[in-house]
Order: structure tokens, then C-alpha cells, then sequence
């Protein structure tokens, strides 16, 4: 069972930065995605980012794109997302998901075409806030 825990939420101006870890354990597939999610009180949940453990791919949705980087860091089964530039509307409790597959999966792939109700493991969520 693939166990993930976030971290690194909190409340920032307008302009700034803040990063996000996720610490990932338990795979039983070489081959899995790694994505942000976020959801904001009374929005659907939004695919943020995602890095591909297949090919190192990564994907960002149009509304972070320019501000938003995702990196990994293997040895020590982390992925970050650093959110730069933020803006009030990037307030939202985020979580770290996992989508495990048996075959290679890009990153695009897997946001585009894996509804978050496929992924199979959470974190808990952490809350991000934004002050105008």
C-alpha cells in the first residue's frame, strides 16, 4: 500500500512563494505518476501538476503554468511542488496523489486521461492560502 504524506501548506501575500512535499512510500509498480491536486471551497477537485516516474515527464495545468515547477527527488521518495508568483485564487487545500500503473505512464497521460477518482493513493491534504 502506497502510504503518501504532504507538507509545507500555509498562508502566503500575493506574489509569493511556497513548497510543497510529498513523501511517497510503498510502490509495487516501477512505473506510477505523482500528482497535485487541488480543491477550493466550492470547486471541483483540479489536477495541478504531475511528474512521470516512466520518462520524467511533467504536466501543468494552464492555470499554474509559468508559476508552478514539480521536482523529485528519489533518494529520498519525495516530490516538491514549488508555487511561485501566487495568487488568491491558488487557495485551496492540495493533495498529493499516486497512480501506480503496470505499464509506462507519461504525465500527460496520466492527467489527461485518469480521472482522480483512478489514483490510488491520498495524502491528507494541506491547506494553501493566499492573501490579496
Amino acid at each position: 500500500e502506497v502510504q503518501i504524506v504532504e507538507s509545507g501548506g500555509g498562508l502566503a501575500q500575493t506574489g509569493g512563494s511556497l513548497r510543497l512535499s510529498c513523501a511517497v512510500a510503498g510502490f509495487t509498480f516501477d512505473d506510477y505518476a505523482i500528482g497535485w491536486f487541488r480543491q477550493a471551497p466550492g470547486k471541483e477537485r483540479e489536477g495541478v501538476s504531475c511528474i512521470s516516474s516512466s520518462d520524467g515527464s511533467a504536466f501543468f495545468a494552464d492555470s499554474v503554468k509559468g508559476r508552478f515547477t514539480i521536482a523529485s527527488n528519489n533518494a529520498k521518495n519525495t516530490v516538491y511542488l514549488r508555487m511561485n508568483s501566487l495568487k488568491p485564487e491558488d487557495t485551496a487545500v492540495y493533495y498529493c496523489a499516486a497512480l501506480q500503473s503496470v505499464t509506462p505512464v507519461s504525465a500527460s497521460q496520466a492527467m489527461s486521461f485518469m480521472p482522480s477518482f483512478l489514483w490510488q493513493s491520498w495524502g491528507q491534504g494541506t491547506q494553501v492560502t493566499v492573501s490579496s
